[in-house]
């Protein structure tokens, strides 16, 4: 096997009670010394069935502006469609090193797809201490089925009926967002791509760690995504900047945690903003996420909306293709 897998590594650790050092964090980085502990204001959360429009659209709007994340319920995911998504996803991590190997993300690939381990260049050779699987779950025009995993045999079903769901609740914040700003409903969705949005599936997988005070599961980071709406397990580990703080996010069961991407604050001019965002690591459980990112198509390009600029508030950003923008960010060269 080239490539060593966090999951390999964190089963030799434990009995060590260290990590290898290229996963320990910079003094500036170290969740020990970084998280906030004082009191700390709560992550909003936003009931997505609240008949009152007016109401739900302010509290979205009003999220976004101040903290780029959002956690929502009542959203209309079967809560047994949510668990059936989890159960198969963490199967698949159970399975041998081997039968996971299969799915890995070819080494020449341009593609996120697939089994990995890394995927961003880190500037310091540091690590994270993380797993993870990619695959496109929408539109079917661009799934590749080749990266969703045969076992467990039920993962296909999983996957494809949460789709089915979470399509209506991307509807319903696309919407939301819009009319937050003013524009017509369908304006930011139509902007990021209509129909052609694509649905990354991303499993996260954070294997128990025996240093957590020294480890990341994630660097802190922005998603290049439109919107990402993410399921967490139980144990918590998110973490968002606000403040010049690093606060945790509370474990809400049921609820979905929404994250503004890099390409709503461009196409809103800095309106809404992507947050600033970290995962932490547990010493005893696994935590695992599924964040699903709803990125444009990769040829459309993507800039300030024109409603949203005017002398008073000029363009703030270039418009450039998703794919330029994606490389740009994944290579860490400017935009």
């Amino acid at each position: 096997m080239e490539v060593e897998r966090v999951q390999a590594i964190a089963s030799l650790s434990l009995s060590s009670d260290s990590i290898p050092s290229d996963f320990i964090r910079p003094e500036k980085e170290q969740p020990a010394l970084t998280t906030f502990r004082g009191p700390v204001p709560e992550i909003p959360t936003i009931d997505l069935s609240d008949p009152n429009e007016g109401n739900r659209v302010s509290l979205v709007a009003k999220a976004s502006r101040d903290w780029g994340m959002f956690q929502v319920v009542n959203h209309g995911i079967p809560s047994e469609v949510i668990s059936k998504l989890q159960r198969v996803g963490k199967e698949f991590f159970q399975l041998p090193q081997e039968e996971k190997e299969v799915y890995a993300k070819p080494p020449d690939s341009k593609s996120m797809e697939g089994y990995g381990t890394r995927l961003q260049k880190d500037t310091e050779g540091k690590k994270s201490w993380v797993d993870h699987l990619f695959h496109r779950i929408w539109p079917p025009s661009r799934i590749n089925y080749q990266f969703w995993p045969n076992n467990p045999p039920s993962y296909r079903e999983g996957n494809e009926e949460y789709a089915k769901y979470l399509r209506e609740v991307a509807d319903k914040l696309f919407r939301d967002l819009s009319l937050g700003l003013g524009l017509e409903g369908h304006a930011l969705k139509e902007a990021l791509g209509g129909d052609e949005v694509e649905y990354m599936l991303k499993i996260n997988y954070y294997p128990p760690c025996p240093r957590p005070d020294l480890a990341l599961g994630l660097v802190a980071h922005t998603d290049l995504s439109s919107i990402t709406i993410l399921v967490p397990n139980e144990v918590p580990g998110l973490q968002v900047l606000k403040d010049d703080h690093w606060i945790d996010a509370k474990h809400i069961p049921n609820a979905l945690i929404i994250h503004i991407g890099d390409q709503i604050e461009i196409a809103t001019n800095g309106k809404y903003k992507s947050v600033l965002h970290r995962t932490t690591v547990d010493k005893e459980k696994t935590r695992m996420s599924w964040p699903v990112f709803l990125e444009p198509p990769p040829e459309l390009v993507v800039g300030p909306l024109p409603q949203l600029v005017g002398p008073q508030d000029p363009p703030k950003y270039k418009a450039k293709k998703f794919k330029d923008y994606s490389y740009c960010k994944l290579n860490k060269l400017p935009q």
